[in-house]
């Protein structure tokens, strides 16, 4: 547990330094939301209808920014490596670094999805129900994603591959984040429903994305 816990305390401060790939995602996810509304015109209650749906694209794709970072420094270095042949299981490994990636940069765009909302003319219910999804779902897809990192990190040019692989396996979690939160919205669907499916959708992700990014990486550095 030391080791693991060295390894996420690691990780976030590298994430955090200039450079390291948190604020890019931040910074992404602002431009995304600022802009919409000069895109959509002036018609506010066009905005609010649209708004856990940007904010939602725009989490998902600032956070497929990012994912390119979650193994390559490590393999540029060596230190992944040296991962891999640590008396630490390499699944564990993986999962502490995928947590550390979702503290450094997912959770980042849950805190500001409260700031945000005002820009797309959400009320204070909505824009809380917007950031529960997100720091139900954002979990999903950095483990989701964390597959294709780790499948892009041992192939050239895997910075497509990582595209591909990824984009598709969120849409699930794309699709019931944002049911969820034009639930809470709208009404009068049931909000529980999508949301449990969310919190299900990230749980399982959990105990898949360490597993199969570990057998991804096995494979590839052999």
């Amino acid at each position: 547990m030391t080791a693991l816990a060295a390894l996420i305390r690691r990780d976030v401060s590298v994430a955090l330094r200039v450079g390291g790939g948190a604020l890019i995602g931040v910074l992404f996810f602002l431009t995304v939301v600022v802009l919409m509304p000069f895109a959509v015109g002036p018609d506010l209650a066009l905005l609010k209808k649209l708004g856990p749906a940007i904010l939602w694209l725009g989490a998902l794709l600032a956070s497929l920014l990012t994912l390119d970072r979650l193994f390559t420094a490590d393999h540029d270095d060596g230190s992944l490596d040296l991962i891999v042949m640590s008396r630490t299981p390499l699944e564990l490994a993986c999962a502490a670094k995928a947590l550390a990636h979702w503290l450094a940069a997912g959770l980042p765009l849950v805190a500001a999805t409260p700031v945000l909302g005002l820009l797309l003319n959400l009320d204070g219910t909505a824009t809380g129900a917007v950031a529960l999804t997100l720091l139900a779902g954002t979990p999903a897809l950095t483990f989701t994603g964390m597959i294709g990192a780790a499948l892009a990190v041992v192939l050239r040019r895997g910075g497509l591959l990582l595209s591909v692989l990824v984009l598709p396996l969120s849409i699930p979690v794309l699709i019931f984040g944002v049911a969820a939160s034009n639930a809470a919205l709208s009404g009068p669907s049931p909000f529980g429903t999508p949301f449990s499916i969310l919190c299900a959708l990230s749980l399982a992700s959990l105990v898949i994305g360490p597993f199969a990014a570990a057998a991804s990486l096995r494979h590839g550095l052999d």
